[in-house]
């Protein structure tokens, strides 16, 4: 009879075996740390068994993540000639493979253990090497943002916030959240995964129009037989997946090796509930600036403002080290404030004089181009000052925060205006839209008489367009269209290194992302 002895148990098995798991919750100072780790089962002895269920989950956890995803492959595979065009196109990029899939060990473990919560297809844990190589900073021209490519007006549909100081479209669990509760909806819609796949990237609607004219036309209603109906992107989106599938399914026929992911979190959640700046939350977890934003991609500004709902991920040993580094900081956490601009046009060397710094700080911090000026209403964020070292920006100004910009430009122009010979000073007056007393101050006019051919000066006011910088909140309906060049032929506007991402379009109706 074996004896099998165990040490740790895989918080999933536990899971699983209906084990209770309740995370601890640490605290230290501001922070709430409920560790997602591995419960200790010590000296724990039980008689060999292969039926035995903890015998095979630590089977399973033999698997790395790719072993695991795999094993829940459940969308039939697609048979279509683009299909082998889109292998050929990745096979003959290893090292694109390579960066892609050493990306995604950061969160494959966390979009698996959802899928599988939920009941779901395991090919969709290989949707975002489609949509974005798994850079959670991607952002396309469609102004599609994050790992999964929400659309502003989609990201708003399943609650995710886009504020001055965070765009949760690029928050790694709340978009992954989103992202499969929209799947679900789609599938619902169409009861086909590749429908609904064709409509994650087209739009509901589009999709919708296809099946209609098709059985109009008498023709099937599946992946291939709407084909024709759609645009390149779409026909190719579908067998993008099914190439990577096959590539997963089996790396070593296409000559690649995919990177080791261990079958267990990447990462924990920490909350915090003091701001904190990112540069002082990677230095207490003791990481990279780049990997601790890899992990926190939301955060827009260089301050974390603190809430009861504000989260960051860390890799668990990170977290330990966050967590006793902070028990012995002993200083501000935050370096900056939110200042919000209540007169017109209020001067940004007149708001750096005052709060203590330069105005190429003020423009740098905010990401506020060279020649332009902040609109009252706007929010932006300034030094704190010693007198606040113990105040945090307020919840309702996070929320509610925006960023105006218009081109800085003098308030008037002057013009020099001729006098015609039917001309008076009430006629240019109107014609300019001004008023004769300031006609006659602008040129020492005593009289209310001009002569023809006799030259005046106006000051005429400078009509801008306001631009927006940075104003996350706005609610421009643009139409947008997720993009279908083949993956060889993409180019994204990024924030970050960025990779494949697209746009395309649909009715606003239809809600659909970019």
């Amino acid at each position: 009879m074996h004896t099998l002895q165990i040490r740790k148990l895989p918080f999933t098995a536990l899971l699983l075996l209906g084990t209770p798991f309740v995370a601890p919750v640490v605290h230290s100072a501001d922070l709430s740390l409920p560790l997602h780790t591995w419960s200790q089962v010590s000296a724990l002895e039980r008689p060999y068994d292969p039926n035995d269920p903890l015998i095979q989950l630590l089977a399973i956890e033999e698997f790395d993540v790719w072993a695991r995803i795999r094993k829940g492959f459940a969308i039939p595979d697609l048979e279509n000639p683009l299909v082998n065009n889109q292998l050929q196109w990745y096979v003959a990029r290893p090292d694109y493979i390579q960066r892609t899939t050493t990306r995604a060990s950061r969160y494959l473990f966390h979009v698996v253990q959802e899928l599988e919560k939920r009941g779901m297809p395991m090919e969709l844990a290989l949707l975002p090497f489609i949509e974005s190589a798994f850079n959670p900073n991607a952002y396309s021209t469609a102004h599609a943002a994050g790992m999964w490519q929400f659309i502003p007006s989609t990201g708003r549909d399943f609650n995710l916030t886009q504020n001055l100081f965070k765009d949760e479209r690029r928050n790694i669990i709340a978009s992954t959240d989103a992202a499969l509760s929209y799947l679900q909806k789609l599938y619902g819609m169409f009861g086909d995964w590749q429908l609904a796949l064709a409509a994650y990237n087209w739009g509901e609607g589009s999709v919708q129009r296809a099946i209609n004219k098709a059985r109009a036309a008498g023709q099937g209603t599946d992946f291939n037989s709407l084909s024709q109906y759609m645009p390149a992107e779409t026909r190719n989106y579908v067998p993008k997946l099914q190439a990577v599938k096959n590539i997963v399914a089996a790396p070593s026929d296409y000559g690649l090796t995919l990177p080791k992911v261990d079958n267990q979190p990447y990462f924990v959640t920490i909350g915090k509930t003091r701001d904190i700046d990112i540069k002082v939350a990677a230095q207490l977890a003791e990481l990279s600036i780049d990997e601790f934003k890899a992990l926190n991609p939301q955060f827009n500004r260089p301050v974390i403002p603190g809430s009861a709902g504000t989260q960051i991920l860390l890799p668990q040993s990170n977290a330990e080290k966050f967590k006793s580094n902070l028990s012995k900081w002993g200083r501000a956490l935050s370096s900056w404030t939110a200042h919000k601009v209540t007169a017109a046009r209020e001067r940004i060397d007149t708001i750096a004089k005052r709060f203590g710094t330069t105005p190429e700080v003020i423009r740098e911090v905010n990401n506020i181009p060279p020649k332009t000026v902040v609109k009252a209403g706007s929010t932006i964020l300034v030094p704190r000052p010693e007198h606040l070292a113990e105040k945090d920006i307020a919840p309702e100004l996070v929320e509610s925060a925006t960023l105006l910009t218009a081109p800085d430009v003098p308030e008037t122009r002057r013009v020099m205006v001729k006098v015609g010979k039917k001309d008076s000073l009430a006629s240019i007056a109107r014609r300019h839209k001004v008023t004769v007393a300031q006609i006659k101050d602008w040129n020492e006019l005593k009289k209310d008489t001009v002569s023809a051919g006799q030259t005046l000066e106006l000051n005429l006011p400078n009509r801008v367009a306001a631009s927006g910088k940075g104003t996350a909140t706005r609610t421009a309906a643009t139409k947008t269209y997720r993009k279908a060049a083949p993956a060889s032929a993409r180019k994204t506007a990024t924030v970050r290194k960025a990779t494949p991402v697209r746009k395309t379009a649909d009715s606003a109706k239809s809600k659909k992302r970019g």
